[in-house]
């Protein structure tokens, strides 16, 4: 992100999101963009360290998009799939194996995807009911859709803190 660039939801429409969408879109975008900034020159060695017992970075890239997953999944009336339940357990469980560039890089395309998604979803569809999760709680499309934004938003602010932290404490 260009720091002489306005925030994402002042650049204008999204071409193809729908209006009612654009906020998700914007949020979405935005989201991204400051996951890009923030982990610019970040150590992978942190990559796992848990400031005082809070979340590492590496379990916010994944919860980033695995949320975006989760409410695309629900949006599209499907159940989860064992490999999304997986996915979730594993949500910040500590892997070696697993390189920032790699985690950011699932971010990015959860995020291309969440915007095709948003192209393809008609503003009549938004109010449709949908469950979410085992205990079939109630949501619509658009509820879904704007969860999956705003939980990204919130994320992304704690990976700030996060990062910051550990880039000054890094003998956490």
């Amino acid at each position: 992100m260009e720091n002489n660039k306005p925030e994402v939801w002042l650049r204008g429409k999204i071409l193809g999101v729908p209006n009612l969408l654009q906020p998700a879109a914007h949020a979405l975008l935005q989201s991204s963009e400051e996951v890009e900034k923030y982990i610019k020159d970040f150590p992978e060695e942190l990559l796992w360290k848990k400031p005082a017992g809070r979340a590492s970075v590496g379990f916010h890239l994944q919860h980033l998009t695995g949320v975006i997953d989760r409410m695309l999944t629900y949006a599209k009336a499907e159940k989860l799939s064992e490999t999304q339940f997986e996915y979730l357990e594993n949500e910040g469980v500590v892997n070696p194996q697993i390189a920032l560039v790699f985690l950011v890089q699932n971010f990015r395309d959860k995020v291309e995807e969440a915007l095709v998604f948003l192209k393809n979803t008609p503003e009549n569809k938004l109010t449709e009911f949908r469950v979410v999760g085992r205990k079939k709680l109630p949501s619509t499309v658009i509820g879904l859709l704007f969860h999956a934004a705003e939980h990204s938003q919130r994320h992304v602010g704690q990976l700030l803190v996060t990062v910051s932290f550990l880039k000054e404490n890094r003998e956490i």
